[in-house]
């Protein structure tokens, strides 16, 4: 009798779900271990992206109906972000940020502009454009206003954690009086 149970617990222990299981349990292992190596590499990267930064035009600068101030202007924007891309990197999600104070708040950030680069050949660009998103102040504070422009990146990977960082350009000012163009 007892020969007969110990055969039966080694016929199971050589099925073919626990083989396909003991070799599932194996690979995920290999698996999530590769990841972490992988996530641990991009720490060993020390990116160093360029930018600048030009005001061609301020198209309109004007006082709104409810005494917000607007901004339309016209930038041309110049990056090199391909330090950024490792084997690890998918995407880098990139926008501009004009960032200023005032009384009422210490830090005040309106987006201008953004963009999504898929590959390291495309993160070195120069755009000309007018910005994407209304810059507009919650009441009448920009006139003569010295602002930063601020590069803001989020490096998406393949896998691990997703980091961000920002490249602060400073030394623009908007004008003292209104325009209507």
């Amino acid at each position: 009798m007892r020969g007969e149970g110990e055969n039966w617990r080694t016929r199971k222990m050589h099925s073919f779900s626990y083989r396909a299981n003991a070799l599932l349990t194996f690979s995920l292992t290999i698996l999530a271990l590769m990841c972490a190596m992988a996530s641990l590499t991009d720490n060993f990267n020390s990116p160093s992206p360029t930018a600048t930064v030009q005001i061609l035009n301020v198209n309109r600068f004007q006082k709104r109906s409810n005494g917000d101030d607007e901004v339309a202007i016209t930038l041309n924007v110049s990056a090199d972000l391909q330090s950024l891309f490792t084997w690890n990197t998918k995407q880098v999600f990139v926008f501009l940020a004009a960032e200023y104070s005032t009384p009422k708040n210490t830090l005040n950030q309106v987006s201008l502009w953004d963009r999504i680069i898929p590959t390291k050949e495309e993160a070195k660009f120069s755009v000309k454009l007018k910005n994407k998103y209304k810059f507009i102040d919650q009441g009448s504070n920009l006139r003569g206003r010295d602002f930063n422009m601020t590069l803001h990146w989020h490096v998406m990977p393949k896998t691990g954690k997703m980091f961000a960082d920002k490249l602060v350009l400073p030394g623009f000012r908007l004008p003292e009086s209104y325009s209507y163009r």
